[in-house]
Parts: C-alpha cells; structure tokens; sequence
C-alpha cells in the first residue's frame, strides 16, 4: 500500500510517516466504518493525507461502536455535530452516521508493531497495529510540504542551483560538466537532501530503501552520496543522467545526506521542477517482484536566471577601451578586454548579458553568452567563468543567428506593477519584428530560454525597423528617487525638432550639428529643419518609438510622467534606420552616474544645445551627465558607449520564491 502523506515539518526537521504494518491491512474489515491512519504532526500540525480502512464484518443489528488506543496512539473521531452527538456515559459511537477515525503516533516507533488501537463494542474486535518512520528532508529551504512547489511569501519547496560556475583552476567547463564532485567549493554550490529513517531496525533490516529520480527528470540533476568518510573525493555519484534508482545502504543510520546538483535551466522543454521519491520495498522471499510497502516524495524548483535592471548598483565595468574617468567616478571596478582578447571586436554589450542565480544557501553571478559568436566568443569562458561565477548559453543553428540575437537587443525593466500585478524583478524586453511576416526576430532557442525563466515575464517590443534593430538604440531606464524609482527614456525626434525649432526661433540656425570634428561636414539647424528626406525619416522612426511606447506604458503599467523624451535624430538607409548623431539614449548607467554619448550637437551660447537640454531633463532627477566622445570610436561603426560597455550589477534583495508569476 502506497502513501504520499503531506510534509508537516520545517525543513530542519524530517517528516514522520505513519506507516501500517502488513499484518494490520490484512485483518482490517470493510463496510461503512472508516479508520484513517495519518502522519504524525510537525510545527503546522498532523499530517492531512490518509490511507482508509474499512469493516466487512458487522453483526446483524448492531448500532454503536467503540475505539481506543495504547499510549503512543492518539485517536480522533470526524463526525457531522449536525447528525451526531458525544457519547456522554459509554464512549461509544453510531455505526451510520458516516464516522471517520484518524490515528497519529506522537513519536517514531522503536519496534515494528510496537503501538497498538483497538475497535471493537457491538462489532467484531478488530486490533491494529501501527509503525511510524521519518521520511525526506531536504534543508536547502524551509518549507511546511515537500512534495509539491507553490510560490509566494507562504509557499514551500525546496530550491537547487546549476552548478554552472568552475570552482578548481584549470578543470575546464563547468562544475557541471564533471561527474565527480571536484572540490569542497564544488559542494557548496549544490543543495542538501537529508533522508532520515528513525524507526525499528528491523523493518530496515528485513526490506530496502530505494531512492529515484524520473526519467524525464534524469538528465537534469545529479544526485552524489559520501562513499566514505567526509572528503569530497569520497562523494559518489548515485543518481543522474545514467542512473535512474540507487538502493539506500541504511545500515543503521537514522539520517543520509545527498547533495543534489543541478546540471540544467528551465526552458521550453523543462519546468524548472525536479521530483525524488524514495520507496520502502517489501523484500519477497520468492521469486516474486518486490512490492513497494510506502512513498515519500521531494520536489526542488531549479533557480532561474534573473536579469539585473540599470537601478541596482553597479559592482564591476566591463569595457574594451578604457572609461576610467567614469567608473572612477560611480566608485566601481574596472575591467578591460585588450585588444589581443576582444580580437577587435569592441561590441562586449552585444556578446554578454549578466544576471544571477540564487537559492537560500547561496547566491552567484552568472553570465548568458550571445551565439553572436566574433572575436570575443571565448571572453565569457576563459575570462569571466570561474568560482562562483556561472555562465549559460543557447546556440541556435548558425544559419538562424541574426543581428537581433545579440544582447544590445536585450534589457529588463525596473520593478513595475501592472494592472495589480507585481513584477519585483521587473519585465524582460527583447526586440523583435513588427507583427509582419517576414521580419527580423531573436533567435527562438534565446527567446525560449528567456520565456521559460518565468520570474522576469518577457515583453516583446518592434526594433526591427532599425538598421543595428537592438532595443538599446531607443530606450533605457535610469534611477529616481521619486515616482516608481526609475524613468523610461525613449528617444525621440518629435522633440529634436521641437528643440531645433525653438533655437531657430530664438535666431540660432546657423548654429551647427557637428562643429570641431576633424573631416566631418556640418550641417546647420536652418539646414537640418528645411531637410524634407529627413523629416521623413523621422516621421517613420517616431510612428515606430510611438508604437514601442503603447506597448511599454501596457506592459510595464507606465503613465507619461513615467517617460522622458530625448531628443535625437535618425537617418534611414535601405529602409533602416540609423542614429543621425550619437544616440543619447545609448548611454551607460553607473548608479547616478550617466556615460552619454557626446552628441556634438549645435553649440548655442557657447553650450551644446544637445546635452543642456539632456541634463535639464536628468539632473533634476539627481543624475550627473558626463558626455564621452565616442564618435569615431563607436559612433561611425554603428554603436554608442552602451554598445561598448558592460556591468555586473548586485543582485535583487527581493527573493525570487517570494513572487507570484
């Protein structure tokens, strides 16, 4: 007979099974009485779940009953007060009134058969004798259940990480990539599984414990039990991608430990959910299969992968041309790809993303690598993957790799609330084709992956209608103190216009767009204004940002106070837009302090018009603006300092289990 009771106890603590003797389910009757045997309470109670027994032998007219039991046993009589009243005299009880009777045992049994309840008055005597056990225990998160997952400040479930770090130097892969456990270090990465047993050993001694992982579940999890004594070269390999049962050597033991390491993401084919169970197996005498005597069940969720959004603070600047005025500034570490690593590839936005994984116990940086696949495609691996830093990838098939799969074409909002709904960790953006066939889109196995992370709920939005077709060539947020505790900054040529007219009302339009750059023709504000071809231009890639900006104040549950318009110009090419000058949006933020691109806009008493209207829009917000020149360095090659910088930012201190997806 198989039972699946409820987990009652706090993690730290195991769970009590209560578990019937053989002898019992043979001498029970059947009929309209019913006995439960239930599990014993932890903290939140006794256990909900219930196996039922019925009588078949009633005496002809008899009308009442009565129970009890030894001094381990607690009996409990269910019954409708509606249809049913106390015995006040003799204990005894009506046989049609539809009376329920849950056993529970307060403490583990020393002996089989040890404890004994007793059902009898006007019928047949009927004596059974209950076992109690302890099952599962996994401690890598307190939680009151352990065979099902549920999210949210109240739910429960245990929670694993993917060893996808490399803590031994000069191991090559990751952790996960080696089916030995490679180092102390190795160990903590992983969650604990504690199975204890306390109960007679002769129950143990007479049948087995088996301990099993799904096979749909195998290939995502290895399981490790100490061989020996507590080295970490003793820790053997008892469940996984190649094995799918392990026999507990119980030997007396009344607690096991396994450490449990995960080996995958939640993607499209993988919830995330990974299921134990371990099974008490009558052992036949005859050539007879083993016959399972109970289950218990445990259920790990596997941490996602969480984006951090430019409001958290920055830890480390990642860079192929040195910033180090700024990051000296924003007070962070500064890391430099030289050129003989990045190959002369200086796009490192486009190659990485960083975000992090967390359990209870442990908490790490992983980086995601774009299959974009140029000079820096070995950055991640040799340079950022190592202790306690993780990294993932998803490789489409090469044919399908497009622009729109590197990472300038991916971003996460802030913390927003939507209609009601909270979003803690903020909103995923990937950019993608308007809704026509035939567009450009983020490769399906990324955009998969993203999806199925679940905590950071994606939201798609149009940039295809740009040359480059990455988001971050018309949005970004930046930190506020005030409001929702950040902006959306949309780019806009709505309001470089409206700033170019305005200077040339003032009598301003010979002030020019690009003066001082070596070799660069300038072009006047009376110029740019009288540009028909351009103002069509610009037409068609502010109907797109309006568009983008519909789909933003829906899904991330913005107003307009939430929006600041920058003002910047685009120029189309083969029908595909370009920034006409550096984009200010293409910014870097480095907690209120912002790397803009230096837009070398018409100088107008002596100041850029261009970035004095930038910081009377910012600073208020308590933001400093520092314009870096990046023209010829990233501008004239298709990018901005956003393009060329990278930020590992500290994590979220809300805890992903905490949310309700």
């Amino acid at each position: 007979m198989e039972h699946s009771p409820a987990f009652t106890c706090q993690a730290q603590e195991g769970l009590i099974l209560c578990l019937t003797s053989l002898g019992f389910l043979s001498s029970m009757l059947q009929g309209s009485l019913c006995i439960y045997v239930a599990g014993i309470g932890g903290k939140t109670g006794p256990a909900t779940e219930r196996s039922s027994i019925c009588s078949r032998s009633i005496p002809r007219g008899a009308t009442s009953f009565d129970v009890h039991g030894t001094s381990g046993v607690r009996v409990h009589i269910i019954y409708n007060h509606d249809l049913v009243r106390e015995p006040m005299s003799e204990p005894r009880w009506p046989l049609d009134a539809k009376i329920e009777i849950t056993i529970t045992m307060d403490f583990p049994s020393e002996t089989v058969n040890d404890n004994k309840a007793v059902a009898g008055g006007a019928i047949r005597k009927v004596d059974f004798k209950p076992t109690c056990l302890f099952g599962f225990c996994p401690i890598s998160f307190a939680f009151p259940q352990q065979s099902k997952w549920t999210w949210g400040p109240d739910g429960h479930g245990a929670v694993l990480l993917v060893n996808c770090d490399r803590d031994s130097v000069g191991s090559g892969g990751m952790d996960s990539t080696h089916p030995r456990v490679q180092s102390y270090a190795d160990l903590q990465d992983m969650s604990l599984m504690i199975l204890r047993t306390q109960g007679p050993s002769a129950l143990f001694a007479e049948n087995k414990l088996v301990l099993q992982v799904p096979a749909s579940d195998a290939d995502k999890v290895r399981v490790f039990h100490a061989a020996g004594n507590d080295s970490y070269s003793q820790y053997k390999p008892v469940l996984g991608p190649d094995k799918l049962s392990y026999v507990v050597d119980h030997a007396s033991r009344q607690e096991i430990t396994f450490y449990v390491e995960g080996l995958a993401f939640p993607d499209q084919d993988f919830s995330g959910l990974v299921f134990f169970s371990v099974t008490l197996l009558e052992v036949s005498s005859e050539s007879f299969p083993d016959t399972p005597v109970f289950t218990d069940t445990v259920v790990f969720r596997v941490s996602p992968w969480i984006m951090t959004p430019n409001t958290l603070q920055p830890l480390e600047v990642f860079v192929c041309s040195a910033m180090r005025a700024l990051v000296k500034k924003a007070n962070c570490k500064l890391t430099v790809c030289p050129q003989l690593e990045n190959r002369r590839d200086r796009w490192i936005q486009d190659e990485l993303e960083f975000g992090y994984v967390e359990a209870p116990h442990k908490l790490f940086p992983v980086v995601f690598d774009s299959p974009r696949n140029r000079g820096l495609q070995n950055f991640p691996l040799r340079r950022i993957l190592g202790p306690d830093f993780g990294y993932v990838t998803r490789e489409p098939p090469k044919s399908q790799v497009s622009g729109l799969d590197s990472f300038g074409n991916l971003d996460v909002s802030p913390p927003v609330m939507v209609q009601g709904k909270e979003y803690p960790l903020g909103r995923i953006l990937i950019g993608s084709f308007f809704p026509r066939s035939g567009g450009r889109r983020m490769a399906k196995v990324i955009r998969d992956f993203l999806y199925a992370q679940v905590v950071q709920a994606p939201v798609e939005v149009y940039s295809d209608w740009l040359n480059v077709g990455h988001v971050d060539e018309f949005l970004t947020f930046v930190p506020a103190s005030d409001r929702k505790g950040f902006r959306l900054l949309l780019a806009s040529p709505r309001a470089c216009y409206q700033l170019f007219e305005e200077k040339q009302q003032q009598g301003h339009g010979d002030a020019a767009q690009f003066t001082g750059l070596a070799g660069m023709a300038i072009i006047t504000i009376d110029e740019i204004l009288a540009n028909e071809t351009l103002r069509r231009s610009n037409r068609y890639a502010q109907n797109c940002i309006d568009w983008n900006r519909k789909i933003l104040k829906q899904q991330l549950g913005l107003s307009e106070e939430d929006i600041i318009d920058i003002p910047q110009l685009f120029v189309l090419r083969d029908s595909y837009a370009d920034s006409f000058f550096p984009d200010l949006v293409n910014l870097v933020v480095l907690g209120t302090h912002l790397g803009i691109p230096k837009p070398f806009g018409p100088i107008v008493d002596g100041q850029c018009c261009l970035e004095e209207k930038v910081r009377s829009l910012l600073e208020p917000l308590g933001l400093t603006c520092t314009f870096i020149n990046d023209f010829f360095s990233y501008f004239e090659l298709a990018g901005d300092v956003h393009c060329g910088t990278n930020v590992l930012r500290k994590p979220f201190s809300f805890q992903w289990w905490n949310m309700i997806p």
